[in-house]
């Protein structure tokens, strides 16, 4: 072990490789977050709070006996609360961590806490029978009492918030709060991709989306980090494909399709919804172009072969689909059964063109000729919108729209209104497909920016575009003759404060700009060979990294001194790179 005196490290090496790979794939780290202001006090004339600052003030995340000079007083007396409400800056998935002073009883001290995602829901109480826009404890607890010990802390909660509003149940004396800090949960994964163009709005979005899923990638992909912390596979393929753009592999999707697999023995439907499993087969064609794990698609096999074999059997020999199950694409078109029978007919035409690429994958004759003979059928029927943005978006991305230039003004009308923040995605798709990149660039940021615009650091569950204009912002209390835009916001199962500002299933943005206007898609299994056909239209410049298996591609998109695109590309060795440009004229250059 000793070389010349010198301690011989080389036999940690392993161990280092080892560890470092494992940070690299993503464990959960716990990092403390400090608050960044005091949004509102029940008292500010010093009677019952006093010192407050000091909770803004840096904390070594210790406590001394000699921090009484250093902790706020709060003191409920006279039938008043002493309240305090805390702002930590940005959404975040995590725990409260709340630190005592030394006051002069050793009692400990009841809290009560309210987390929330904004301002009002961190301000309302969970009362859902009084007033069903008011918040609730379901999934994680965001309204609970707390005992705090003397010259102690006590970390509580564990759900998606911004927000912390701290009141003092006990009456018998003053409460010295040292200090209060959010334990943030997120995923070590290092970004891989990355996208800045000309336009500030976009990386915002783009950056946002991102942020939205990271946070969503815990012990599973989930839909939502406060409300939603479930595996919904329909919702989950937005999820996928920004994962796909920002980090690459993430082993946390694979865990998250086996979950679902074994949640769901055939010939049931994953979570209930027949197209909750079309999309779990297209997720799985998605994630092996851009990852091209072999291995893993095939210990998928014989659950895909069965689940072609089940959605076939639900396919009539004209070509129309019958599934059963609970029949759904999204809650804006769950009360209209001929949107919803347009959208699964498209969907499932895009399970079978995905259960054929799967099949050659695989070197599997037999399912190949299943898929292929559905499709045949399918193949006869043409698909009506009945002027849907959603039915249309699938029409058109499926191939089977009976009017592509119908449904692309059915997508474009009255521009934003209509979207949705998970089926938008898919419209995006569709404008993408047929040529107005422009257009969608102009919705992402009419709708995407709209949420930003309002205060959010992550994306929605919901919004509605006409409740933007006379909005509040959700950092701040609702001014009178303001519309509320979370308590008053959402539908369905997610009305009022029940609705989730964290939801993955929002982040479409984030992959379509890496995919259509950086330019950069898979056309061969694990990125072996891409595509790079950046698009700038009124951009004056955009670049970015994507991730492969193989390593980062980067690209450059400048514009020349005649106004014509230069595109730079660096991809690593065993990627090949293809310029299918259509339109621009691209140098590429080494």
């Amino acid at each position: 072990m000793y070389i010349h005196g010198i301690i011989d490290l080389r036999w940690l090496l392993p161990v280092v490789l080892s560890v470092f790979a494992f940070v690299a794939r993503g464990e959960i780290r716990e990092t403390p977050v400090a608050p960044v202001r005091i949004v509102w006090m029940s008292d500010t004339t010093g009677s019952s709070i006093r010192n407050a600052d000091v909770l803004l003030q840096p904390f070594s995340g210790q406590i001394s006996v000699n921090d009484a000079a250093k902790s706020a007083v709060l003191e409920s007396k006279g039938g008043r609360k002493a309240s305090i409400l805390l702002d930590f800056g940005k959404e975040l998935y995590g725990s409260l961590k709340i630190f005592s002073g030394m006051p002069e009883s050793k009692k400990s001290k009841r809290l009560r806490v309210c987390l929330g995602e904004s301002v009002t829901e961190a301000m309302s109480d969970v009362d859902i029978d009084e007033n069903p826009q008011n918040p609730t404890n379901e999934h994680s607890l965001r309204d609970f009492t707390v005992s705090v010990p003397w010259l102690g802390s006590v970390e509580c909660g564990k759900s998606g918030f911004r927000f912390a509003r701290i009141d003092v149940l006990d009456t018998d004396e003053p409460f010295a709060l040292r200090y209060v800090e959010a334990r943030s949960f997120l995923r070590a994964n290092p970004e891989i991709g990355s996208f800045e163009c000309s336009d500030q709005r976009l990386n915002d979005i783009w950056s946002t989306g991102a942020y939205t899923v990271k946070l969503n990638m815990q012990e599973y992909v989930w839909d939502g980090i406060k409300r939603d912390r479930l595996v919904w596979l329909g919702d989950m393929h937005p999820e996928v494909m920004t994962i796909a753009s920002v980090w690459g592999d993430a082993p946390v999707v694979n865990k998250t399709l086996d979950y679902a697999v074994n949640d769901t023995p055939l010939p049931g439907w994953m979570n209930g919804m027949c197209s909750y499993s079309i999309w779990w087969l297209i997720i799985q064609r998605d994630l092996y172009l851009y990852q091209g794990n072999l291995d893993y698609l095939r210990s998928q096999q014989q659950y895909i072969r069965g689940l072609v074999a089940q959605i076939s059997s639900n396919v009539d020999k004209n070509g129309r689909e019958r599934l059963d199950g609970t029949r759904f694409l999204d809650w804006p078109t769950s009360e209209s059964p001929d949107i919803i029978a347009s959208g699964l007919q498209s969907l499932s035409h895009m399970a079978m063109s995905a259960a054929v690429d799967i099949a050659g994958w695989l070197g599997d004759g037999e399912m190949l000729a299943a898929a292929q003979e559905c499709l045949g059928r399918m193949d006869k029927v043409k698909v009506k919108s009945h002027g849907n943005k959603q039915a249309a978006a699938l029409a058109v991305i499926s191939g089977r729209s009976d009017n592509v230039d119908k449904d692309i003004r059915i997508i474009e009308k009255d521009g934003a209104e209509g979207f949705s923040t998970f089926y938008g995605y898919y419209m995006l798709e569709a404008l993408a497909a047929t040529g107005h990149k422009d257009e969608a660039m102009e919705m992402i940021s009419d709708y995407w920016g709209a949420m930003l615009d309002l205060g959010a650091t992550t994306f929605w569950e919901d919004l509605k575009y006409s409740d933007v204009k006379n909005a509040a912002r959700i950092d701040e209390f609702v001014p009178a003759g303001k519309h509320d835009i979370h308590a008053g916001g959402g539908d369905y199962c997610y009305k009022g404060l029940r609705l989730s500002l964290c939801h993955g299933w929002a982040s479409g943005p984030t992959s379509w700009l890496s995919r259509h206007i950086l330019g950069v898609r898979p056309l061969e299994p694990g990125c072996s060979t891409i595509e790079v056909n950046p698009y700038l239209g009124n951009l004056e410049w955009v670049k970015g990294s994507f991730p492969t298996p193989k390593g980062a591609v980067s690209i450059e998109v400048t514009r020349k001194a005649d106004g014509t695109p230069l595109c730079r590309v660096e991809a690593p060795q065993g990627v090949k790179v293809v310029n299918r440009a259509a339109g621009d004229v691209l140098t590429y250059e080494k």
